[in-house]
C-alpha cells in the first residue's frame, strides 16, 4: 500500500503568532513553583519597553520580586487582608457607583470563579480565603509591582496600560502566564516599606508571572468578550 501522504507543515505567520499570544492571554490564578529565569524576565521587560508613551517619556517604574523578598511581602499583605485591615489604595480602580452593563459582567465573572473554586454564594469566609490568594500573587515565582510618579496625568496611565499589556503578551510568547493584580495596591504602606518606594510614586498594580498550574480549579475560568458590533461603530463611505 502506498504510504499515506503527509500534509506539509506550514509555520504560523507573524500575525498568527502575535494573535495567538494575545488571545491566549488570561488571568491565571494558580502557578507552579518552578522558577523563571530572571534573564528571560529582563528580556520580556526590555521588549515591553517598546510600548508607546507620549513624547517617549517612558513613565513606568517597576520592582521585580522572587524568593525571600516575594515571600516576605506576600505574607504581610495576606495577613493584613485576612485581619480585615482597612484598604487605602493610592487611587480608586473600580467605579464608585456600579451600573449596567458593568455590574452584570463583574457578577458573572465572580460567580463563575466561585463556582469553580467551590465557594458557595453567601459564604463570606470562603470568599475571603479565595480573594486572599491575590496577595500571594497566586503562588507565582515572580511578582512585579508597577508604579508611576504621582504628578503625572492620565496620558501616562494610558502609557502604563500599554506597557503592562506588552509584558503579558510577551510572557505568553515565551510560554508563561500572568495575572495583573490591582489588589497589591490596596495596602500602600506595606508595599512601600518592603520595596523602598517613595511617597511620590503611585502603586498602580502588581502582576504574577510564571508557569500555570493545570491542577488549580480557578484556571478553568474562561471569560467571554462582547462582539465587535457591541463596542465599535464603523464610519465609512
Amino acid at each position: 500500500m502506498p504510504e499515506t501522504a503527509r500534509m506539509p507543515f506550514t509555520p504560523p505567520s507573524a500575525a498568527e503568532t502575535v494573535e495567538a499570544a494575545v488571545t491566549s492571554r488570561r488571568s491565571v490564578r494558580g502557578f507552579r513553583p518552578d522558577p523563571v529565569d530572571l534573564q528571560l524576565v529582563e528580556r520580556i521587560l526590555a521588549a515591553a519597553s517598546r510600548a508607546p508613551s507620549g513624547s517617549n517619556i517612558q513613565p513606568w517604574s517597576l520592582h521585580v520580586l522572587t524568593g525571600g523578598p516575594l515571600r516576605a511581602l506576600t505574607e504581610e499583605l495576606t495577613a493584613a487582608f485576612l485581619a480585615g485591615a482597612p484598604e487605602a489604595p493610592d487611587y480608586r480602580y473600580y467605579p464608585t457607583n456600579w451600573r449596567s452593563p458593568y455590574i452584570e459582567r463583574r457578577r458573572q465573572t465572580g460567580w463563575s470563579l466561585y463556582a469553580l473554586t467551590g465557594v458557595a454564594r453567601g459564604d463570606h469566609e470562603a470568599g475571603q480565603r479565595q480573594r486572599a490568594k491575590n496577595y500571594s500573587f497566586f503562588g507565582a515565582p515572580v511578582g512585579v509591582v508597577f508604579t508611576l510618579d504621582n504628578d503625572l496625568n492620565p496620558g501616562s496611565w494610558i502609557d502604563m496600560g500599554m506597557f503592562m499589556e506588552n509584558v503579558m503578551v510577551l510572557a505568553r510568547g515565551h510560554g508563561l502566564h500572568t495575572c495583573p493584580l490591582a489588589a497589591i495596591g490596596n495596602y500602600p504602606p506595606i508595599v512601600r516599606r518592603h520595596l523602598a518606594i517613595p511617597d511620590t510614586k503611585i502603586i498602580i498594580a502588581g502582576m504574577a508571572l510564571g508557569h500555570e498550574d493545570p491542577t488549580e480549579p480557578a484556571n478553568a475560568l474562561r471569560t467571554g468578550r462582547e462582539p465587535v458590533s457591541a463596542f465599535c461603530t464603523f464610519h465609512t463611505d
